[in-house]
């Protein structure tokens, strides 16, 4: 489907109030093979999520750096993966050190999951994404991992009031960029 008439769709399924606020817009290169093009999300004419800014990505190791000397997020280490750490070395690190292991080796999982959640999307992997939120349910949508499935399912129409403020203590563990779009929703009731 061309990306004028996927834009159409979306922009029919935006929820009234936001209906001219919140615009999809998408840029390509004609001429140059190689360049996917630029899409980015806008709220009242300004760019709020760029999904090919090369600029945007953070390293991997900077995350896991700033994770591990961040003292206010808390890691739960659960026996299972204590035991993971004590099998894969055969038992003979002491058991304090399994524990410091087994937090690194968690912060480490956190730190690629953030990554990967703000690794930057280009012009066809948002119409990967826009294709399957139109072809599948608003709750897949809203349940997803996908930050981007969140931000389509947020601004809906087929969202209501009620959903909207019974989403509050899910929304703390999504990612900025869709607790802005929640915050903005939320505004509009």
């Amino acid at each position: 489907m061309s990306w004028s008439k996927v834009k159409k769709q979306l922009e029919s399924f935006l929820c009234p109030a936001l209906d001219g606020r919140v615009e999809y817009r998408a840029t390509g290169y004609r001429y140059l093979p190689d360049k996917s093009g630029i899409c980015y999300i806008a709220v009242d004419k300004k760019n709020v999520l760029n999904m090919s800014d090369i600029t945007s990505s953070i390293r991997w190791y900077q995350t896991e750096q700033e994770i591990k000397n961040d003292s206010d997020i808390q890691i739960p280490i659960n026996n299972e993966e204590i035991e993971a750490v004590r099998k894969d070395t055969k038992g003979i690190v002491p058991e304090d050190r399994l524990i410091v292991i087994a937090r690194s080796r968690k912060i480490s999982e956190y730190a690629k999951e953030l990554l990967s959640a703000q690794a930057s999307l280009s012009k066809s992997n948002f119409m990967v994404v826009a294709n399957r939120f139109l072809s599948i349910s608003i709750e897949e949508s809203i349940e997803s991992n996908d930050i981007l499935l969140n931000i389509l399912a947020l601004v809906d129409r087929r969202v209501g009031k009620k959903r909207i403020l019974n989403m509050a203590e899910k929304m703390t563990f999504k990612h900025p960029i869709v607790q802005y779009f929640y915050e903005l929703r939320l505004s509009t009731l």
